[in-house]
């Protein structure tokens, strides 16, 4: 008989591989027909980094949302919207694993230049805790400059003291 955590792991590497699946479909999707994320959510009705996440696998989108991206995709087979609809896999990627992505890893590299100067004044304006990932939202965009296009990341997460017991 096997054990609650290797039923528990079996399952999770399933959803992972299904997760995996359902994300190269919507890229197959995405690439032939010249899709952009921003068109997605809109018709999604939902921010571009959400629908993104809930793409990659990353988060998990509700049944009216789910039912608008397979429509929008013209995607008849339902798997992409119950794979979809299944919770997302955080951090996919295991700890102490080099991540090789350049883009992932420099803004792994914003946070370990910059990651105790944002906690301390997190901390000076807040008090003693943290910025939820859970109660979060994130928007990127493209600002224009004559010395080269930048990268604008926005992020809003609220504030979560630390409780004393």
């Amino acid at each position: 008989m096997a054990s609650k955590s290797s039923i528990g792991y079996n399952s999770m590497d399933v959803l992972l591989q299904r997760k995996r699946q359902c994300t190269e479909k919507i890229l197959e999707i995405k690439r032939a027909k010249k899709l952009t994320w921003e068109g997605i959510a809109e018709a999604v009705g939902r921010s571009p980094v959400w629908v993104t996440a809930c793409c990659l696998g990353e988060a998990s989108m509700d049944e009216p949302a789910a039912q608008k991206l397979v429509e929008y995709l013209g995607e008849t087979n339902c798997e992409i919207k119950q794979i979809i609809m299944q919770p997302g896999i955080k951090a996919q990627v295991p700890v102490g694993v080099l991540v090789q992505d350049p883009c992932i890893y420099r803004l792994q590299e914003v946070t370990l230049v910059y990651g105790n100067t944002i906690k301390e004044l997190i901390q000076e304006k807040f008090g003693d805790g943290i910025m939820s990932a859970i109660d979060f939202k994130m928007e990127v965009e493209k600002e224009e400059d004559p010395a080269g296009d930048r990268v604008r990341i926005v992020m809003s997460g609220k504030y979560l003291p630390y409780k004393r017991w």
